[in-house]
């Protein structure tokens, strides 16, 4: 049996027979390029409101506070589908479940094309809150079950690079469709672009043979013996482990400014700097496209990391915890520079630190979470860290609108977050131990 499991470790990946490997493996990158596909529409259906955002506060009358509702009311209802979909992630086949989560997308998008006053726009955005939730938990989940604990780092990072990918290609596009045509016109295109990646996804995307894996004892990985997790684990032994305990932490500050830069950062480099609308959309590509070079680059680190047997304790937990402090100092230096050159490098800095370790961040999760319980639990911790983008958006709206000035407004709430980033990230770095953590799993099971 012992002889087996090694066999098993080896193959690639999963416990796929050697003849399959080279075909599973074409397969495992076909589904991670359409899970990248997935996370672009996922985060450009964002990022959208924020880009019209000018527009629409000027065609319906609405001030900032107002507008931080239709930005919150995106996360109204996203814990739910996170642990709703988590749920049905363990009951219906990933090819169904996320081409149907897609689709619903678009339809939530489509009304948008047309004149809709506040009320629509919320249920809209409400709708599509919902159907977004399990986007990334389940994204996650699929990809872990095309490739064996050691090697998921970069692909879990690649999925997460996906989020970034999306605005760096809608801010400028989108942008430019909403000077030549108008802020509808944006929302439509996006709805349209929805519906096909969901097409393409359900002719080729579905869950990988690490899927149904499940083992007892010891696995052996490069030689190193690492603890099998059970089948299953009581989800109230799982949310006990100061990993899991400590990502959702770290996960729910990291989030909270992610959501602001989503909801805000176009009308603040418009509002707050005074930049010109398509200045503005292209500055908002580049965190984005900072956070997605950086993302993959960390992926790669945090693997050569544990090449060299470094433990998943410093690359799947101090390693995105620290970048989180790091990115919490940019944002307050940020924050208190005016326009210019260094405030803008200290924002993107900030923004490539604050997302770069997601996808390890994962992959850690994944560590001590048995393979049949990845989709809730996944859903679970995403439900949790979703409740700072319900928060973030309107306390950003409040602060802004009881600012000084609106650049002033701006600066306050990117303290209050930058200080809130360093406090839960440094909680996190003293809780998160996966391999600690998995051997106790092991150990009780």
């Amino acid at each position: 049996m012992a002889v087996e499991q090694q066999e098993v470790s080896a193959s690639e990946p999963g416990g796929t027979a050697p003849g399959r490997v080279a075909p599973v493996r074409r397969k495992a990158w076909v589904v991670l390029a359409l899970l990248v596909c997935l996370m672009l529409v996922n985060y450009a259906d964002k990022v959208v409101v924020g880009l019209a955002g000018v527009g629409m506060k000027e065609d319906l009358g609405l001030d900032d506070a107002r507008f931080g509702i239709i930005q919150s009311s995106f996360f109204w209802l996203f814990a739910v589908g996170s642990v709703l979909g988590g749920w049905l992630g363990g009951r219906v086949r990933a090819r169904w479940l996320l081409a149907g989560i897609a689709a619903v997308w678009a339809l939530s998008l489509a009304p948008m094309a047309a004149q809709v006053g506040f009320t629509t726009i919320v249920a809209c955005r409400v709708l599509l809150g919902l159907a977004e939730g399990p986007t990334t938990a389940l994204a996650m989940q699929v990809a872990h079950s095309w490739f064996p604990a050691h090697r998921r780092a970069v692909p879990s990072s690649i999925v997460v690079a996906g989020a970034g990918i999306g605005p760096l290609i809608a801010a400028p596009v989108l942008t430019w469709v909403i000077l030549a045509h108008s802020w509808h016109t944006a929302f439509a295109v996006v709805a349209v672009v929805g519906a096909v990646i969901a097409g393409l996804w359900l002719i080729g995307g579905d869950s990988g043979p690490e899927a149904a894996s499940a083992g007892h004892g010891h696995e052996v990985t490069r030689g190193v013996a690492t603890p099998v997790l059970p089948e299953q684990v009581p989800l109230r032994r799982l949310f006990s482990t100061g990993t899991l305990i400590g990502m959702a932490l770290l996960f729910f500050v990291a989030y909270a400014n992610t959501s602001v830069k989503v909801s805000w950062l176009p009308l603040y480099l418009r509002e707050g700097l005074g930049y010109d609308a398509t200045t503005a959309g292209n500055l908002v590509a580049l965190p984005y496209l900072g956070s997605a070079i950086a993302v993959i680059l960390v992926g790669v680190l945090s693997s050569a990391m544990t090449r060299r047997g470094i433990g998943s304790r410093v690359t799947r937990g101090i390693l995105p915890g620290a970048m989180v402090v790091a990115s919490g100092v940019c944002t307050i230096a940020f924050s208190s520079l005016d326009r210019g050159v260094a405030q803008m490098a200290l924002l993107v800095l900030g923004s490539c630190l604050n997302s770069a370790g997601y996808g390890v961040a994962f992959a850690g999760l994944a560590d001590v979470v048995p393979a049949r319980q990845r989709g809730t639990v996944f859903g679970i911790i995403t439900g949790i860290y979703s409740l700072g983008g319900v928060v973030a958006p309107l306390v950003m709206g409040k602060l802004v609108d009881s600012g000084e000035s609106v650049a002033l407004g701006y600066g306050d709430g990117f303290m209050v977050f930058g200080v809130a980033m360093i406090i839960g990230a440094a909680a996190a770095l003293m809780l998160v131990d996966p391999a600690r953590d998995a051997a106790k799993l092991a150990v009780k099971s």
